[in-house]
């Protein structure tokens, strides 16, 4: 990221993007049927080794580089990497969110009107899948080099793109994928660190968020109207 955008700078641009990672997505009515072919085409490909379930090398380095934009290492926080950002969203689209377990799966697709949900015929899944081949296939005809190769300041301006639909994909949404990738983001950085992001509770730190309330329920009434300063507690301390 350009050393004179900073971190909240950025986030207050796409902060409006509210779209819920499974539902809140609808469908461009040409994009369905070449995506899910291009998502087919590559889902055979091996998972990276280095404690991914889903994403292959070229998807980890995109991941990686994505969460870094959203959320580059400064005096707050380190960055979305090593916050185990790209972790959380591997697990998650290798399971059931990934695999659309909870969707309906059986058309008709057509386009949907913004409260009507996901509208795609593709699983979060492939649709990710998807995003991330035609990201890099646009930043290759763009920038010679896919996203995870591009410069900070190029990096920010392909995302800017997408968000503000600036940046068109072949076949499917650029802003749709940048709401679902932005999306998965922010619950992997603010979510319970057990699911793989959140490392040592670093977002909860920043925030002042005191992690699994029902712990600190006897405490809170005496502290309504002020700041509560407490060691945060994830799932895992209690087990």
């Amino acid at each position: 990221m350009a050393k004179h955008v900073g971190r909240r700078n950025f986030l207050k641009q796409v902060a409006m993007v509210g779209t819920a990672a499974a539902a809140g997505v609808p469908a461009p009515a040409e994009a369905a049927p070449p995506a899910a072919a291009n998502a087919q085409q590559t889902s055979n490909s091996v998972p990276v080794r280095d404690g991914y379930t889903f994403l292959t090398v070229p998807e980890a380095a995109f991941v990686e580089a994505f969460v870094d934009v959203l959320v580059p290492a400064d005096e707050l926080t380190p960055s979305g990497s090593d916050l185990g950002l790209a972790t959380f969203i591997d697990r998650q689209l290798a399971g059931a969110w990934g695999k659309g377990d909870r969707l309906y799966q059986q058309g008709p697709w057509k386009q949907g009107a913004p409260g009507q949900g996901y509208q795609l015929p593709l699983t979060p899944a492939e649709f990710f899948r998807a995003g991330i081949d035609a990201v890099n296939r646009r930043c290759k005809e763009t920038y010679g080099k896919e996203f995870d190769r591009l410069a900070a300041a190029d990096k920010q301006k392909v995302l800017e793109g997408l968000d503000k639909s600036t940046i068109t994909l072949d076949r499917l949404s650029g802003k749709q994928f940048f709401d679902v990738a932005y999306q998965a983001t922010m619950e992997g950085l603010f979510g319970d660190p057990i699911y793989g992001g959140n490392k040592n509770k670093a977002a909860w730190k920043m925030i002042g968020y005191p992690g699994v309330i029902a712990v600190h329920a006897t405490n809170i009434v005496t502290y309504r109207n002020k700041q509560y300063v407490v060691t945060p507690v994830s799932i895992a301390d209690l087990m």
